[in-house]
């Protein structure tokens, strides 16, 4: 009954139309994410009925293999042992041959029972296997309603986001508008033109003073004076401070 309620519903859940569910919901965000809780829960109960439909499956496939071997076995004893009642019955020993054919017969019968449980099982075989690919057909289809859940989640989240930015942009235009001049930007703007004006006209100022230029001409001359005396030092003089 368990599985039967699992495969159920992922039948009911493969086919559900998320569109018309969003539609009739109050909060689509919210209800998107208790139906991806619901889908991710429901595909786990899915996973662990569906594994243990194929564990059950594949006994039965070696169950069946096994079949197959014991009759190919039992038959090879049985034409072992006829052989052997035959060389024996050539050779004139009747009790020993017929004591042979007898476990020949034995070996037959066994045979044929493999043969038959693996005959009685082929059918089960065919049957799991397509319930089996049926599952995982649906199985496949439940994750991908999922994957499609998750991008609509996201896209109505950046959507809502979105908007919500869009909403306190107007908000904040509506508030101040940056093109009055009497506006407090404006006012600020033009303060700091004018000190940027102030500043380049000092610097121009202070570039074309006369005592900037004279100053120059000082340090020129007290570096040409080091460069003499450095001559004088050279040449065996010594330098002085007074001439």
């Amino acid at each position: 009954m368990t599985k039967q309620s699992i495969f159920g519903r992922i039948s009911q859940l493969a086919k559900a139309n998320i569109n018309a569910l969003l539609d009739s919901a109050e909060d689509p965000q919210k209800m998107l994410d208790q139906m991806v809780r619901d889908y991710t829960n429901s595909i786990a109960d899915a996973e662990s009925a569906i594994a243990e439909t194929i564990g059950n499956l594949r006994l039965l496939e070696d169950d069946y293999r096994e079949d197959v071997e014991a009759a190919t076995e039992w038959g090879g004893k049985a034409l072992a042992a006829s052989r052997k009642a035959d060389q024996l019955r050539t050779a004139g020993n009747a009790a020993d041959a017929d004591r042979f054919d007898n476990l020949a017969k034995v070996a037959l019968g066994r045979q044929m029972q493999s043969e038959k449980e693996a005959k009685l099982a082929e059918p089960q075989i065919a049957s799991q296997t397509a319930v089996v690919a049926q599952l995982k057909d649906g199985l496949n289809k439940m994750k991908e309603k999922l994957n499609q859940l998750s991008a609509k989640r996201s896209e109505l989240i950046a959507r809502s986001k979105t908007a919500e930015a869009q909403t306190k942009v107007m908000d904040a235009v509506k508030s101040i508008d940056l093109m009055d001049p009497t506006s407090e930007v404006s006012r600020f703007e033009d303060k700091i033109r004018r000190e940027e004006a102030r500043v380049r006209g000092a610097s121009e100022l202070a570039e074309s003073s006369l005592d900037a230029q004279f100053e120059s001409l000082e340090d020129l001359g007290e570096l040409t004076e080091v460069d003499a005396r450095l001559a004088a030092l050279k040449s065996g003089g010594a330098g002085s401070i007074t001439q």
